[in-house]
C-alpha cells in the first residue's frame, strides 16, 4: 500500500487520484470478501460431507476473528491518512477564497484582496445560452488559478449548506458559526461544477457551484476587471 507514504502536501495536485484508487482498493477488497463468503455458505449448505468439528474447529474460530480485524485495519489506515490530509493546514497557499452560504445562494470573498466580494445565484433556464448546463450556470463564477494551492474557507450565514465539487474531491460541510478549511488544486484550466449536497431548503437544488481555473495571468486581468465591478 504505497499510498500510506505520500506526501500530500507535494502531491495536491494528484489528490482526486488518491481518492478515486483508495475507493476502487477498497471496492475490490469489499466484493472479494462478498463473493469469498457467499461461496463459502453455499458449499456449508450444498455440500452434506463436512464433519462437525470442521465447524467448531477452534483455530476457524480466532480465524474467523483475526481476519475481520487485520482487514479494517487495511481499509482504516489510509483512511485516517487521507482524512489527516483534509485537515492538514501546513499547505503553502498563495489565495485564500471565503465561501459563504445562504437560502440560497453562494457569497464568494477573496481574502487577500479588500473589497473582493460578491454573490453567485443560478442562471435561471430562460437566460441559458447555448451550450451551457441546465441548473448548473451561475451568474458570478469563481475564477481561480491553476497550478495554485487554494486554501477554501467555508461558512453558512443561516442554516447548514455544504460546499460540494465532485470533479475535484471537494465537499466540506457550511455550518453558522464555523469555519470549515479545505485545499483545492487543478492542474488543468476549465470549469468544475458543484452542488449543495445537503437539505437547506425548498430550493436546496437551486444552490450551483461554478469555479472557472486560468492562468495566472488572466487571473491577474480578471482581478482589475472584478475590483471595478463588484
Amino acid at each position: 500500500m504505497f499510498w500510506l507514504k505520500l506526501n500530500f502536501q507535494d502531491n495536491l495536485s494528484f489528490f482526486r487520484q488518491y481518492l478515486n484508487f483508495f475507493h476502487d482498493c477498497n471496492l475490490l477488497v469489499l466484493v472479494s470478501l462478498l463473493v469469498f463468503v457467499l461461496c463459502f455458505l453455499i458449499s456449508v449448505f450444498i455440500n452434506k460431507f463436512y464433519k462437525s468439528i470442521f465447524l467448531e474447529l477452534e483455530i476457524v474460530e480466532i480465524i474467523w476473528t483475526f481476519l475481520p480485524c487485520l482487514i479494517l485495519v487495511f481499509l482504516g489506515w489510509p483512511s485516517i491518512q487521507l482524512l489527516y490530509s483534509l485537515e492538514n493546514n501546513e499547505y503553502f497557499n498563495r489565495l485564500t477564497l471565503k465561501v459563504i452560504g445562504h437560502q440560497w445562494y453562494w457569497s464568494y470573498d477573496y481574502g487577500n484582496f479588500r473589497n473582493l466580494r460578491f454573490d453567485s445565484f443560478m442562471v435561471i433556464e430562460n437566460d441559458l445560452n447555448i451550450g451551457e448546463f441546465r441548473l448548473l450556470e451561475v451568474d458570478n463564477k469563481v475564477i481561480l488559478p491553476f497550478n495554485s494551492t487554494i486554501r477554501v474557507l467555508i461558512i453558512s450565514a443561516d442554516v447548514l449548506h455544504a460546499w460540494a465539487l465532485p470533479s475535484i474531491g471537494v465537499k466540506a460541510d457550511a455550518n453558522p458559526g464555523r469555519l470549515n478549511q479545505r485545499f483545492i488544486f487543478s492542474i488543468f484550466p476549465g470549469s468544475y461544477y458543484g452542488q449543495c449536497s445537503e437539505l437547506c431548503g425548498v430550493n436546496h437544488s437551486f444552490i450551483p457551484i461554478n469555479v472557472e481555473f486560468t492562468s495566472l495571468s488572466i487571473f491577474k486581468s480578471w482581478l482589475k476587471l472584478a475590483k471595478q465591478i463588484y
